[in-house]
């Protein structure tokens, strides 16, 4: 009897095995995945023919919004990397709207790849505009030069280590120049020209444009809607400089060299790409989430400003929702949203005294589980539920 018992034993632990190798095997052939996948997005480069084809894969027909949004209005726009430093918000893919706000983003959080998608076209030019400059520029501070049509010092790479606060000092008491300027723009036209991209000589010309009103308005330009003079609470293009995050830090993408380099090196290699489509739209999100799947990435974050008011407003909120739901993501995946103070005719709770606007931000994961069981009702719904909090 012991020794059926023995025999009995002996076949099963047998039989055991080969499952055993099959689980080895598919958690080693996981493991081989996710190390290729991030081997292929480390080492992430595409070529202009490659861009431009990129741009238009996941690009849609574009919209209209009553202003050139050349910088930001947010003056809270910061407010949100203490919290994602804590989260370990890092890596992966980087979504988001509107001109350079979105860099002191990336620069925090170092995505592989990164998208900014507005609905309007001249958000694309805007975009070629900054990436000509980076190609241009070996520093901040000759990035800034050729923005706002300054002289660049002959001791160029002394000030690699200088702060931001100097470099402002710079730009503000150095007079700009209209031949500097024009020298700037002719060469910024070639780099935009040579990005792959088809450009009309009106798209040129609307870069020209927004050049231009760097120039014309330095470090004191602000946000402007059509046929409307800024608020009073708007910042400034200085202001967005040396704004701080709740700790007290300073964040913006010019504070550090090493910021502005990984920028420069992400842009060099055609990895910010500019897509036309409304966070709305049929194909862009959705788009982004096939490619983001195809290459193994998640989404870091998601930065959608106010978008979700508009949207909230008419029938396209749903529409959002269900692309944010195809977006590839993990635990730590968050949405960075603002709100603007007077929106409902209160003060939102993680206000911050002297800051019109609020930036708030919540999972990824929490915003689909919400929307799934149908939570999202109102747009206070998506500025209250689920926030974290962000103090310090």
């Amino acid at each position: 009897m012991n020794r059926l018992i023995l025999i009995f034993a002996i076949l099963l632990i047998a039989s055991a095995q080969p499952a055993q190798r099959s689980v080895a095997v598919s958690a080693q052939e996981k493991t081989v995945n996710r190390t290729a996948a991030a081997s292929e997005s480390s080492e992430l480069r595409y070529s202009k023919e490659e861009f431009a084809g990129l741009v238009e894969k996941l690009s849609e027909p574009g919209g209209y919004f009553d202003t050139d949004n050349l910088i930001s209005n947010e003056s809270s726009y910061l407010h949100v990397l203490g919290k994602m430093r804590q989260m370990k918000v890092s890596g992966g893919a980087y979504i988001g709207v509107g001109p350079d706000q979105s860099f002191s983003y990336i620069a925090q959080i170092r995505p592989k790849i990164a998208f900014i998608t507005d609905i309007r076209r001249d958000n694309l030019l805007q975009h070629l505009l900054f990436k000509s400059l980076f190609a241009l520029s070996r520093n901040r501070l000759e990035y800034l030069c050729l923005f706002f049509g300054k002289p660049v010092p002959t001791d160029i790479d002394k000030w690699n280590t200088r702060t931001v606060k100097e470099i402002v000092e710079y730009i503000d008491k150095t007079p700009g120049k209209v031949e500097l300027f024009a020298s700037a723009d002719a060469r910024i036209r070639e780099k935009a020209g040579d990005s792959g991209l088809k450009l009309s000589s009106g798209d040129l010309d609307t870069i020209t444009r927004f050049h231009r009103a760097f120039f014309d308005d330095g470090l004191d330009l602000k946000f402007t809607s059509k046929n409307r003079s800024p608020r009073y609470y708007y910042p400034n293009y200085r202001d967005l400089m040396l704004e701080k995050d709740l700790a007290g830090n300073q964040g913006n993408y010019l504070v550090e060299e090493d910021r502005f380099q990984f920028l420069k090196q992400l842009e060099e290699r055609n990895l910010v790409i500019p897509v036309v489509g409304n966070l709305a739209g049929e194909r862009a999100l959705k788009n982004i989430a096939t490619f983001l799947k195809d290459k193994g990435m998640t989404v870091s974050a998601l930065y959608t400003s106010n978008v979700e008011f508009y949207l909230m407003r008419g029938d396209d909120f749903d529409r959002f929702a269900r692309s944010v739901a195809s977006l590839p993501r993990d635990e730590r995946s968050v949405i960075i949203r603002s709100y603007f103070n007077g929106t409902w005719g209160y003060q939102h709770p993680q206000s911050v005294s002297g800051y019109y606007s609020t930036q708030l931000m919540q999972t990824m994961e929490s915003f689909v589980r919400e929307y799934t069981a149908g939570g999202y009702q109102s747009y206070s719904d998506i500025i209250s539920k689920h926030m974290l909090d962000l103090k310090p």
